[in-house]
């Protein structure tokens, strides 16, 4: 059962998004009295329900967010953990450690995979996230309204690099799991999970360090290059470089699309300023679209009361 009161939070309420169901979610959420009911018409993934549910959290004035998912694999009794590194103001983001190595419900193949996976994306992103793939999340009112993805798959991956991108203080806390009734069902199989979240990662890099992608591969083409130009070249030297020519042709080639490949991430690189600058615009436009509506609150309190009111709360919701 999700708690209805937390420690140092003055106001919890529950927020759930209906991605296209079929069924009667959103009509059992309502007996059940969840507070904010959100449904997509269609099924449109797991990215876009939780930037729906992330927008409307920040309409409603949310200082903690709290996202899990609907599978019940997250201990509830873990959210307190969750959300304490972002009261005592040393988190931004905290997102939940699952301990996939010693899930006992996870197969041998998926263990490896997640710690594997894991690992790379720590290296890509410099996060000390130990479980880059947990769905068990809490996020700061200003780390939320930071956050915008835009892939179709999960936003799991995409969100930390939009943590690192704006030096987002993130971290990691162990958290209870309970074993899965059912199969996910974002994903058919582990290939296919595999498939789509290594996508995810690339196209996101690409978004975010476009140059550190296109670099590499110049680098590595460079060097793929520079081997049979070194070939000609040593046996030019000795006067046999008659017979070395196809070496030549060849690196010259390879080098040729180095180049381009540096290139490439030149431009993406410029390109990647106008994301930013667009996301820029999108977090201010949050920040005034809430300086406008606690000015319009402040008014209606201030007719009501006869005396002015201040629009800013003491407690956590």
């Amino acid at each position: 059962m999700l708690p209805r009161q937390l420690a140092e939070i003055s106001v919890v309420e529950f927020l759930i998004v209906d991605d296209g169901s079929t069924d009667a979610t959103a009509a059992v959420a309502r007996e059940l009295g969840v507070d904010h009911v959100l449904q997509h018409r269609g099924n449109r993934g797991l990215a876009a329900a939780f930037q729906t549910g992330i927008d409307a959290c920040i309409r409603l004035g949310a200082d903690i967010i709290v996202h899990t998912d609907a599978d019940n694999q997250y201990s509830a009794s873990s959210i307190t953990d969750l959300i304490r590194p972002i009261i005592s103001g040393q988190a931004d983001m905290v997102v939940g450690d699952r301990k996939t190595s010693t899930l006992k419900h996870f197969s041998p193949a998926k263990r490896v995979l997640q710690s594997v996976g894991s690992f790379v994306i720590r290296k890509l992103t410099g996060l000390p996230v130990m479980d880059c793939v947990s769905g068990f999340r809490a996020f700061s009112r200003e780390a939320a309204m930071r956050m915008n993805t835009v892939t179709s798959f999960s936003y799991t991956i995409e969100t930390l690099f939009q943590a690192r991108e704006y030096r987002l203080k993130v971290t990691s806390v162990p958290v209870a799991v309970n074993e899965t009734r059912r199969p996910s069902r974002l994903f058919q199989s582990i290939p296919h999970f595999l498939l789509k979240s290594g996508a995810t990662a690339i196209r996101t890099c690409l978004m975010t360090r476009p140059l550190l992608i296109f670099g590499g591969l110049s680098t590595v083409l460079f060097l793929l290059g520079a081997a049979p130009i070194a070939r000609f070249l040593f046996y030019y030297a000795q006067g046999k470089g008659t017979g070395m020519i196809q070496s030549l042709i060849i690196g010259g080639v390879i080098l040729g699309f180095s180049a381009i490949s540096l290139t490439l991430g030149v431009f993406a690189e410029l390109l990647s300023f106008n994301r930013i600058l667009i996301q820029r615009s999108l977090y201010h436009t949050r920040l005034c679209n809430e300086s406008f509506r606690d000015e319009q609150l402040n008014r209606f309190r201030t007719q009501d009361s006869g005396v002015a009111s201040s629009s800013a709360g003491n407690g956590k919701r």
